[in-house]
């Protein structure tokens, strides 16, 4: 395309929907910043839902977003999901309206509550949907969507059980732009935490809310580490960090980091020899991409536990290891001391792990996106 034909198209229009969790805000605000780099002047609009921290992201990100009134339904109070209903109607003619006001070439959804009404919105106005996948176990709203979308980019191999075959390409999935930047083993990020780069470091994260077992096992187990000689770098979430400081206190010191809230995730990864995760989808990719050895500790509390899946998809290609939740506070800080103890396989994880990695996914992501828009 000639420069005289680009300055004849009018501006893009982009509508990316989705959230509730930053393994769907962290992919969306991704794939826009790739298609901003492709199209400088696209008006791109996001939709969340109201409460989520997508309303709080991705401004911060520099993009506009709307929020919608929908909600999750409540599996153990069926009484409660009458308002849940209610709601979702509301959802659902407020994201009618903005499909007809904002008027976009394109709808892209990453999963969570609000794309599921965008995207109904936008397929009943004749706008092709594109669906972003990140799990091996498809979400019920993605499922519900596909026969509509016009495409749908996947991060595991075998989506086929779920979607149909002719509208799948395989994409990975986007990761946060600063981790793109990690430096393994730099003394700045050593420094960062005050720790040594002469002691083997243990990163153990559970999200930005915290994960129950996880912390219950390292609560229990604040003694065995100690002795061991190992640093650790405990991220407890917003929940559970009271508890964990009182915990920790016997033990303060150096070789000890306890934070709500990691700011600097690739100083956190760059010092870890070894990281004690959850298994959900955007962590997991963040974590091929950057080679860095696992335990995964699937979440229980996830609809079609997903997340066992997706561990189990690297732990069949011997590029994790996994402890079910039920075994946690019992085996996993002994099976993380004894990895820690074997520099052998530690990199045997890391060189399985990285060839599960999907670079550029945002990338691939915009230009199967803009081949639709004819851009």
């Amino acid at each position: 395309m000639n420069q005289k034909q680009t300055a004849q198209l009018p501006k893009a229009r982009i509508i990316i929907s989705g959230g509730g969790t930053g393994g769907h805000i962290f992919p969306a605000i991704s794939i826009a910043n790739a298609l901003r780099q492709q199209l400088p002047d696209a008006d791109i609009l996001f939709v969340g839902a109201n409460g989520r921290m997508e309303m709080e992201r991705v401004p911060q990100a520099g993009y506009r977003i709307v929020g919608l009134p929908v909600r999750g339904f409540d599996r153990k109070n069926m009484l409660k999901n009458l308002s849940v209903l209610v709601d979702l109607g509301r959802s659902m003619v407020k994201a009618w309206r903005i499909i007809r006001e904002f008027r976009p070439e394109i709808a892209i959804g990453v999963g969570g509550y609000a794309s599921g009404p965008v995207l109904r919105a936008a397929a009943s106005q004749g706008i092709p949907v594109v669906l972003q996948e990140q799990n091996s176990y498809a979400g019920v709203t993605n499922k519900l969507l596909a026969r509509k979308a016009r495409l749908i980019c996947v991060a595991y191999e075998g989506m086929e059980r779920y979607f149909p075959s002719g509208k799948i390409v395989k994409t990975g999935n986007p990761v946060r732009g600063d981790l793109l930047a990690m430096v393994p083993k730099s003394p700045g990020s050593f420094a960062f935490f005050g720790l040594s780069p002469e002691k083997p470091t243990l990163l153990v994260i559970g999200g930005s809310l915290g994960a129950r077992t996880i912390n219950q096992s390292m609560m229990a187990h604040l003694d065995e580490l100690m002795a061991a000689g190992v640093q650790v770098i405990w991220q407890t979430g917003k929940f559970y960090a009271e508890e964990a400081r009182k915990a920790a206190e016997p033990y303060r010191g150096p070789s000890l980091v306890v934070t709500d809230f990691i700011s600097r995730m690739d100083h956190a990864f760059s010092v870890a020899d070894l990281v004690v995760s959850r298994a959900g989808a955007g962590t997991i990719s963040e974590l091929c991409l950057l080679a860095k050895p696992v335990v995964l500790v699937p979440s229980p509390n996830v609809a079609e536990d997903h997340q066992t899946k997706n561990a189990q998809a690297l732990v069949n290609n011997d590029a994790a290891v996994m402890v079910k939740d039920s075994d946690a506070r019992e085996k996993l800080i002994a099976i993380s001391l004894e990895l820690l103890k074997q520099p052998g396989r530690l990199s045997e994880l890391s060189k399985n792990i990285k060839a599960m990695a999907e670079p550029d996914s945002a990338e691939r992501i915009a230009q199967q996106v803009m081949k639709i828009m004819k851009r």
